[in-house]
């Protein structure tokens, strides 16, 4: 067996090492992570609004506000993350957000609601980008697409598992010391949180030679490849400060992509249970909890299968300009259209399209800052966007609300959100265009693995 084959099949046993190894175990967290942070959504037509008497500002607010906390300590976290190391700031963020998870099982009034959905976002600041950058760090490009997609696929499967899990909590009413139902599904969605984070201070590894599970020869490879890339990216952009990332109109223009499908994503995530509480009157059934839960999962099964095959797709051709462009012009038309879809059924089948564009994009999405971002840019890089993008988490649940309680109705909020998706849409085909980001043929966008230790 000659040195390239040799190299091949150590290659395949590292990738999947890793991609058995690591990434189901970050999904894990994000599923946690996604299951917390939507937990209100749940809560909200199923008690919570109205022991709290919120009005629908009242709950866009206190969902939004999450995002402030978040996004101010963003960047600064996932710095401390490339300076103290993965393991222990990702375990340190989870188990943080578990403990102030938990106390929204007993929280009164509106002010109490706001206050901890505020501590919430800055317990949980630098989660995500922290948890994409330590998977990027974990292997060279090529593989990035596909690990990433496995590490996304946990956000569609939240709603599909959590939906229904959320609601089977949330008809234990009076289970434990008297609690109503959406206090005690904030609790049981809450302590995975802090035992799962507990176990990843002593699971994760902060690089592949601290890895046992790896044979030496696998650790080599990893190790060069990611050595050799990082240092081409230096040698080729020399965009390794943090202050490039702040100052780069590359990174300023996937910002504001990243925020028109991050607008969608929570328009959908907070008010489709409300939506679906809208059927009822349409149809005159009468839905229990759990089968909401059910319902609001159907549109992120398929999602969950059109990310793979279409991430699959990137990852044979090469990442193209419509792998990102084209889902967004899908979520912008489909949208609003299911307003008018006329039924309930028909409804969502719309969102379902909806839910397939928004996830098809995502992890294609994300192997764009790495190319060009590398060191402490890429971690304030990654943060920089995912905080630009996430004033959309702020803004998208806030405005449906307030325009919904001004118009009446849900048709402007979802022209809003198309609108927002067209303009990510528009964006990409410019920034492409541009020659700044890389797409084109599978050869450009995945080299080989002999030349990544070249």
């Amino acid at each position: 067996m000659d040195n390239t084959q040799t190299e091949s099949s150590v290659a395949k046993s590292a990738i999947r090492k890793v991609s058995v190894r690591l990434v189901p175990f970050v999904a894990l967290m994000f599923f946690i992570n996604y299951l917390d942070r939507t937990a209100i959504g749940f809560a909200a037509p199923n008690g919570m609004n109205e022991d709290l008497a919120l009005s629908a500002a009242q709950f866009g607010f206190a969902s939004g506000v999450f995002f402030i906390g978040y996004i101010i300590l963003e960047v600064p976290s996932n710095i401390a993350l490339h300076k103290f190391g993965a393991r222990r700031w990702l375990a340190r963020i989870m188990v943080s957000w578990g403990i102030v998870a938990l106390l929204f099982t007993w929280v009164q009034n509106f002010e109490q609601l706001v206050v901890l959905r505020f501590l919430l976002g800055v317990a949980e600041a630098g989660f995500f980008p922290g948890a994409i950058l330590f998977l990027s760090l974990w292997v060279p490009a090529q593989y990035r697409g596909r690990i990433l997609m496995l590490f996304y696929l946990a956000q569609p499967l939240t709603t599909v598992i959590g939906a229904p899990l959320a609601g089977a909590l949330i008809q234990q009413h009076g289970i434990f010391f008297g609690l109503e139902g959406w206090r005690f599904m904030f609790m049981g969605v809450a302590i995975p949180a802090i035992v799962v984070g507990i176990i990843a201070w002593f699971y994760l590894k902060d690089k592949p030679a601290d890895a046992k599970w790896l044979t030496s020869a696998e650790q080599v490879w990893l190790t060069d490849a990611l050595e050799s890339e990082r240092k081409k990216t230096e040698s080729t952009e020399k965009h390794v400060s943090a202050r490039f990332a702040f100052s780069s109109g590359r990174v300023w223009m996937l910002s504001f992509i990243y925020f028109g499908f991050i607008y969608g994503l929570y328009a959908l995530a907070f008010f489709l249970p409300t939506i679906i509480d809208g059927f009822q009157e349409q149809s005159g059934v009468t839905y229990d909890v759990f089968q909401k839960g059910l319902i609001t999962a159907v549109p992120y099964l398929p999602a969950a299968i059109v990310m793979y095959f279409w991430s699959r797709d990137a990852g044979k051709r090469g990442l193209k300009t419509w792998h990102i462009a084209a889902p967004a012009i899908a979520g912008a038309v489909s949208i609003p259209l299911a307003l008018f879809a006329g039924s309930p059924v028909a409804t969502m089948a719309v969102i379902t399209i909806t839910a397939c564009a928004i996830f098809a994009a995502l992890p294609n999405f994300w192997t764009l800052p790495t190319q060009f971002l590398t060191g402490v840019a890429a971690a304030a890089g990654v943060a920089l966007i995912n905080t630009i993008g996430n004033l959309a988490g702020f803004s998208a649940p806030y405005i449906t609300g307030a325009v919904h309680d001004w118009t009446g109705g849900y048709e402007v909020p979802m022209f809003i959100v198309g609108g927002f998706m067209l303009v990510s849409a528009i964006l990409m085909i410019v920034l492409a265009r541009s020659g700044r980001i890389r797409t084109g043929s599978a050869a450009d966008a995945a080299p080989t693995a002999q030349e990544t230790t070249r």
